[in-house]
């Protein structure tokens, strides 16, 4: 009765698909993503590329490692909302899609 049941000649260990070298570059590209629709937000005015900013910026908050650099998701993060402010502040009409057309 003592034996025990599982086969430690089938253990394998877990290790990521998805990595190489086991490090994770989502974080690194959704801040470079958020980076640039918070540009476009800011200097072409469009409320939807704010939005999709502040979703990056999100996303590469969520994903990052206790190791990453902080100061610099910060930023992404700031940019972000700053970019939905000014557009929001310069025309305080509600958000149209992209795709529908603005003639009336």
């Amino acid at each position: 009765m003592s034996t025990d049941p599982r086969r430690s000649d089938k253990i394998q260990r877990y290790a990521p698909k998805n990595s190489a070298n086991g490090e994770d570059l989502t974080p690194d590209y959704m801040n470079i993503m958020g980076m640039v629709f918070s540009m476009c937000g800011l200097m072409m005015r469009m409320k939807w590329c704010a939005w999709v900013a502040l979703y990056c910026s999100c996303i590469s908050f969520a994903n990052s490692q206790v190791n990453d650099d902080t100061k610099q998701v910060l930023s992404s993060f700031m940019l972000s909302v700053s970019a939905i402010v000014m557009s929001y502040l310069q025309n305080p009409s509600p958000m149209s899609p992209p795709w529908v057309s603005s003639s009336d």
